[in-house]
């Protein structure tokens, strides 16, 4: 199956009226495709896009905003697990974060960090800890914020 252009007055695709162009098609196998910017090569929509999501409070384990995260949990200070509502394939998908603090240890070069130390194909457990003048401070650090995702494979 394919979906091409719509003409006038129908979807904005930015296709010319003039052009056949197919822009997405889904084969056999339900894998949607779509082609790049410049139209040379195409990926699959399901293995770009990430398959879990959350920004939150990590001191009182409460979610602002998610995708596929049934729960966090505040697992001490800096330590915190992320529970996914839909489970991955396997432990070999990405675990990605950032961290966002108004504690500062220091006044000039801090940098936090985000380690992965744990993962299951349904939780991710995380520590924060920060770095000043280049040195490891020494022990986690309980970041105001957490912002964390997750790119794989769904089972």
């Amino acid at each position: 199956m394919a979906l091409t252009k719509v003409n006038r007055g129908g979807l904005n695709t930015g296709i010319s009226d003039s052009s056949d162009a197919t822009f997405l098609t889904v084969d056999s196998s339900e894998q949607a495709v779509i082609k790049s910017e410049g139209g040379a090569v195409t990926t699959s929509v399901q293995q770009g896009l990430l398959k879990s999501w959350a920004y939150f409070i990590a001191t009182m384990g409460s979610v602002a905003d998610s995708f596929n995260i049934s729960s966090v949990a505040d697992e001490g200070t800096g330590d915190s697990g992320m529970n996914l509502s839909n489970a991955m394939s396997s432990v070999n998908y990405v675990g990605q974060g950032t961290v966002q603090t108004t504690q500062f240890q220091n006044t000039a070069g801090n940098v936090r960090i985000v380690g992965f130390y744990s993962k299951t194909t349904t939780k991710m457990n995380f520590r924060s800890d920060y770095i000043v003048n280049d040195q490891y401070a020494g022990g986690y650090e309980g970041s105001m914020y957490h912002n964390v995702s997750s790119s794989g494979d769904l089972a």
